[in-house]
């Protein structure tokens, strides 16, 4: 799973401590809700939008992979489609942060799913004219795929290049967005609560779902996956929130985009937690989207799944994120922040490598729930840390270059895991043992990572950062 990815206590375990107590009684709400008050119904649609959107998402999962098996069995040109799909974190997030904090957020949401429900309309069109010539699911997973349709193979990636941008648009709107509903000192409880369901519909409902509408017709799942995009605009649209007025002293000018840029650019790069755990967050997703680049075809060819038990090894995820979503505040609380996240990257790590040398879905399944039980509580952690310390006119761009850090990595990860492939193969002709490597290779590599962010990332640090935010926003 995509982060957004114990030991002992730090040694300053009584500045931890005060830094534990001041998230629910020291830092002031943005939005003056109060502590200790419900989520609120804002929340709740905010939730359901989100769960009905990761239904989609989670029948997205299976669809594009399968699909793009479908046209073309070459690894690299399988990871071009997951790369092409991270591509805007790379090249529009710093964009995409600008227009977070010029522009009202909710409307920001509901613009970008309906974007997602057009292009995706225009994907399951094109399937359904082209089904008739493609080879059925059983027939992609068996490799019964001769050369590669480049029309198709084209449309795919222009697609998820595009559904890529509306997303990242989205998902900054949404993380910054969420503070203006829900106060401060239940942001860890909202955050957890959300990543629960969303993981619920992502990976334990949708990609099963379409399994059973693959079985049906190739174009089925991405017509199911455009109307969730447009349920979900519809119950942000009905979230009542006041207008937000972008705060700028009187008299002064709205900066240029470029100057606005630098502006986040500069603020997260001067916070030495944030810098690290951006470095940290870009090396875990490296890592993570290196192996699942060509995850369907190690599950074709060396698991052996059908598109069923495909779908059925995607939901590893859901039960893994449910766990991780209730327990995230209460492990943060019992390990410390710093911890928790060395933990998180020593068990992916683990269970990365795990997988690479078994060979019975069921057991990857297993490593596959223990990972995202891990990489959720370091989403957690991260978000609701970021949305307690950085100033609200500057969340939506200082938030877009953090991610720019921790997302753009991701295609970059999906190629490596493409090259280790294909270079494997080249040099060993073992098929079997490519397919294998990625996972070893970027297994191991955790432990390298671990190396840099385990002096960086204490819970002491963590600690002096919200009570500086606390006490400068009093």
């Amino acid at each position: 799973m995509t982060t957004d990815p114990p030991t002992t206590e730090s040694p300053d375990s009584d500045l931890a401590d005060s830094s534990r107590a001041g998230r629910a009684k020291n830092l002031p709400d943005r939005e003056g809700e109060g502590v200790g008050k419900r989520l609120g119904a804002n929340y709740y649609k905010l939730m359901a939008a989100s769960a009905i959107s990761n239904l989609g998402d989670g029948i997205g999962v299976i669809a594009y992979p399968w699909l793009a098996s479908a046209v073309t069995r070459n690894p690299l040109l399988i990871a071009g489609v997951a790369a092409a799909q991270r591509l805007p974190w790379l090249l529009f997030t710093l964009p995409a942060g600008v227009i977070t904090d010029r522009s009202d957020r909710r409307r920001l949401m509901v613009g970008a799913n309906a974007v997602r429900a057009v292009l995706t309309l225009g994907v399951a069109a094109a399937v359904m004219l082209r089904q008739n010539s493609l080879p059925s699911p059983d027939e992609a997973a068996a490799g019964e795929v001769v050369g590669t349709d480049v029309g198709l193979y084209l449309l795919i990636l222009a697609a998820t290049m595009l559904l890529g941008m509306a997303e990242v648009l989205y998902d900054n709107s949404a993380q910054t967005f969420m503070p203006a509903i829900v106060s401060q000192s239940n942001l860890e409880k909202a955050n957890g609560r959300l990543w629960s369901v969303e993981m619920v519909a992502n990976q334990f409902i949708g990609p099963p779902l379409a399994g059973v509408l693959l079985l049906v017709a190739f174009s089925l799942p991405f017509y199911v996956d455009a109307a969730t995009f447009v349920v979900s605009a519809v119950l942000i649209a009905a979230i009542a929130t006041p207008r937000r007025v972008r705060a700028k002293p009187v008299g002064e000018t709205q900066s240029g985009w470029v100057e606005e840029a630098k502006e986040g650019f500069g603020w997260l790069w001067r916070h030495p937690l944030l810098r690290s755990l951006a470095i940290s967050l870009g090396l875990f997703n490296l890592l993570a989207n290196g192996v699942f680049a060509v995850m369907v075809l190690f599950a074709q060819e060396v698991l052996e799944t059908s598109s069923t038990e495909f779908a059925l090894l995607m939901t590893a995820g859901a039960a893994g994120g449910v766990v991780g979503g209730w327990a995230a505040s209460w492990l943060a609380d019992r390990f410390g922040d710093g911890p928790s996240l060395w933990i998180a990257v020593l068990v992916n790590g683990t269970m990365t490598t795990v997988a690479g040398l078994v060979s019975q879905w069921p057991l990857v399944w297993i490593t596959f729930a223990v990972s995202t039980v891990f990489a959720v509580l370091w989403n957690v952690i991260t978000v609701s840390f970021r949305q307690t310390v950085i100033p609200d006119e500057l969340l939506g761009r200082v938030n877009s270059v953090y991610r720019l850090f921790g997302w753009g990595m991701i295609p970059i990860g999906a190629i490596i895991g493409g090259l280790i492939v294909t270079v494997s193969e080249a040099v060993s002709g073992d098929r079997e043992l490519s397919l294998r490597m990625p996972f070893l290779v970027l297994g191991l590599s955790h432990l390298l990572l671990l190396a840099y962010a385990a002096p960086r990332l204490t819970s002491a640090k963590f600690a002096a950062a919200r009570i500086e935010a606390g006490a400068d926003s009093t």
